[in-house]
């Protein structure tokens, strides 16, 4: 039993637990436990941005052919575009089909827009694709350090990696003073980890405390379809991606259930990249492959949000009984394939890539977005969630297209015959997940092959 209890998704679903509870029987004190979450949130993106530059330019660093490197990053972002506009499809299709806002009857000319103002007025500031791309490349690499931004970090990490790689016997001082400095964050990781069931309870108190369970009554039908529609998401789309692969979604899920279930406390997908990457390595993927996918994927294979993107706009022109056509609808869909590329690194970038696209149309009231004020808490852990996993999943998947998987040691690992203990020499050997018995026989990660 107390092995049991010592288990981290154990710990944060029972804080997850306690926080509901705490939330629905005392609302005023539950309301007032947000910083727990917040300062777990603000420790993780502390390493966040150390993780990903270390990662990626070890990865790039020791690549022996920087042609595999363009493959894999064409590779990823076909994959990404393909998977990001299957979600914004399902979505549309989901939310014509049951049609939740139908009924409402929502007039859009007497809605309180006071509390979405800021989002919207972000939103007219947020230039969409060419600011997109002009904001890849940072004013320094300090600034984008200091401001956590992912794409800029991918970016000088990956040119600082392929520098090494050029420089040859020359860098190695460099490269290993990054793999000590890699495994001491990986260490300040772990510390961060065990505060998790603490975090996901102040931030469910916080959530139930200060919406209530009966603020969502209302819109329950929005929340139930959203939730049903990233779970056949999950289930068929990525089960059969995972199945294409070569593993099992559900041992992958139950290898990943600590990563889930912290995300769930937390309703943040940020929350558990360092942790993911690391067990992805453990896993048999390759750190290049790792260390390019994962961060690029969080703001390009955001699946949980492009379902959540095109459900909320149709559900408001139900709401306010905004008549569209297909070719409005498929408009829509072709306008978030844009804009939901170009809210990365933004607060509450939900909200304002979904205000950015409505005021684009012209046709949407950007005023119903009040309408989702009350749930898009709730709905936040599914788009989470299914973030997480979809990009886990498609970074196997990637690694797999481009021969950087070691399938026997991901089957040993998803089987449970790996030794847990190795996790922690993951940035030490090489030797990373492979049972005890098969250690010495794995010497080195898998290369990039043709």
């Amino acid at each position: 039993m107390k092995r049991f209890f010592s288990k981290l998704y154990v710990q944060v679903l029972i804080g997850v637990g306690a926080g509901v509870l705490l939330g629905f029987f005392m609302p005023n004190f539950g309301s007032e436990l947000k910083p727990l979450g917040d300062v777990f949130i603000r420790l993780i993106k502390m390493v966040f941005a150390p993780v990903i530059f270390a990662t990626v330019v070890l990865g790039i660093a020791r690549m022996e052919n920087m042609k595999e490197l363009g493959r894999v990053g064409v590779r990823a972002l076909v994959y990404f575009e393909v998977l990001s506009t299957f979600a914004l499809a399902l979505g549309l299709l989901v939310v014509n089909v049951v049609q939740p806002g139908s009924g409402m009857n929502i007039d859009a000319a007497h809605l309180d827009t006071s509390a979405i103002a800021g989002y919207t007025a972000t939103a007219a500031k947020h230039g969409g694709f060419v600011d997109f791309m002009l904001n890849l490349v940072p004013v320094s690499i300090v600034d984008a350090l200091a401001k956590n931004d992912i794409l800029q970090i991918l970016v000088f990490a990956t040119m600082f990696g392929v520098a090494l790689s050029h420089i040859g016997p020359r860098a190695k001082p460099v490269v290993d003073m990054l793999e000590s400095f890699t495994h001491g964050v990986f260490s300040v990781v772990g510390m961060i980890m065990r505060l998790a069931p603490l975090a996901a309870f102040g931030a469910m108190a916080f959530t139930v405390g200060k919406y209530g369970l009966g603020s969502v009554v209302s819109l329950g039908k929005l929340m139930g379809t959203m939730y049903i529609t990233c779970f056949l998401f999950v289930v068929i789309v990525l089960g059969m991606i995972a199945r294409a692969s070569g593993f099992s979604l559900w041992k992958f899920l139950k290898y990943i259930k600590d990563e889930l279930f912290t995300v769930l406390g937390t309703s943040s997908s940020e929350s558990v990249v360092p942790q993911l990457m690391r067990k992805l390595e453990h896993a048999g993927v390759s750190k290049p492959v790792v260390g390019l996918v994962v961060p690029a994927g969080l703001t390009f294979n955001p699946d949980g949000q492009c379902i959540y993107y095109t459900m909320a706009a149709i559900f408001i022109a139900q709401a306010t009984n905004t008549p569209l056509t297909m070719t409005d609808q498929l408009v829509v869909l072709g306008v978030l394939l844009l804009t939901s590329k170009g809210s990365a690194g933004v607060t509450g970038s939900g909200f304002i890539t979904l205000a950015a696209t409505l005021a684009s149309m012209g046709k949407i009231p950007v005023a119903g977005m009040v309408l989702l004020l009350g749930v898009d808490r709730f709905m936040s852990e599914a788009r989470a969630i299914t973030n997480t996993i979809g990009n886990a999943v498609g970074t196997v998947a990637i690694a797999r297209w481009v021969g950087a998987l070691d399938r026997e040691r991901l089957d040993l690992v998803l089987d449970g015959q790996a030794d847990p203990q190795l996790l922690d020499d993951v940035h030490e050997t090489g030797t990373v997940g492979a049972a005890p018995e098969r250690v010495a026989s794995i010497a080195a990660e898998p290369k990039l092959v043709a």
